[in-house]
């Protein structure tokens, strides 16, 4: 993606050998896209634009290339946050299980829901609201509950398949200033896990009802995503140019144990083939 005021998405094909070859540059159809996915069918490209809240998306084919221009899905409103919230600010795209794509919108406390098919509309069911200035940022789904993080409330939010709220937690340490970043579920189901910008730590909740297990220094600055693997979780410290790797013991992460040196790292996926 280029992150930029007029945001583009670009697409690449990897070779064998692991390389990669530019195929083509589309526009994202708005300002500052932060993210995107593919929808399980390999039929559609989702975007989140930030900056002005609207989602694109791309037909793909049966190569994977964005086909035509995208279609756009523009937003209105406003939360309570006068300076966060001013209005619509897409910040993740999940394709669920349902198969319904799903949108978290910081500026105006809502999940965004779009139904997908040979098209994609607005869900018949509308757009779920969470609670006012939470300023939802990350979603997971696992074992029939969906969690996500707020940003401007650090809170971490459990909803059941009809997104009724069945608990709460919090992220970051009590009392300190907090952003709270990506969020995760552990593959056993057992705990949820927050990167907290500013306290610099990941918190690990217990997933059933979010009271709080641990909470681990991440051993970097602004810990804006992670992942985990096998026994490993890796922390892209975007302020401190490093990716961080925490040992996870019975699902906790410890203290970290070595440090990989990158500039600004802001996201880190696995390669599901590796």
């Amino acid at each position: 993606m280029g992150e930029g005021a007029d945001g583009t998405v670009s697409a690449f094909a990897r070779h064998s050998d692991g390389t990669l070859a530019h195929l083509a540059t589309r526009p994202s159809g708005g300002a500052q896209p932060c993210h995107l996915a593919v929808d399980p069918q390999g039929a559609w490209l989702a975007v989140a634009n930030y900056g002005d809240g609207t989602l694109g998306a791309y037909r793909l084919d049966e190569h994977g290339a964005m086909v035509g221009k995208p279609r756009l899905f523009r937003h209105t409103g406003t939360g309570p946050d006068p300076e966060r919230q001013e209005c619509p600010h897409a910040h993740q795209v999940v394709f669920g299980p349902d198969g319904t794509l799903y949108v978290s919108d910081l500026g105006t406390d809502e999940i965004r829901r779009y139904s997908v098919g040979d098209e994609i509309a607005p869900h018949p069911a509308g757009h779920v609201r969470v609670s006012p200035g939470m300023g939802p940022r990350h979603m997971a789904f696992l074992a029939g509950r969906w969690y996500v993080s707020g940003e401007l409330d650090g809170s971490v939010r459990a909803y059941d398949e009809s997104w009724t709220e069945v608990a709460v937690g919090r992220a970051g340490a009590s009392g300190a200033a907090n952003l709270p970043s990506h969020l995760e579920v552990s593959p056993d189901g057992r705990h949820v896990y927050v990167a907290n910008r500013g306290p610099d730590t990941i918190t690990t909740l217990r997933a059933d009802d979010l009271s709080h297990v641990a909470e681990t220094p991440c051993g970097g600055a602004w810990p804006r995503h992670f992942a985990t693997a096998w026994d490993r979780m890796y922390v892209a410290c975007q302020h401190s140019d490093a990716v961080t790797v925490l040992p996870l013991h019975r699902g906790v992460p410890q203290a970290p144990e070595e440090t990989l040196d990158l500039p600004t790292p802001s996201c880190v996926l696995f390669d599901p083939d590796f």
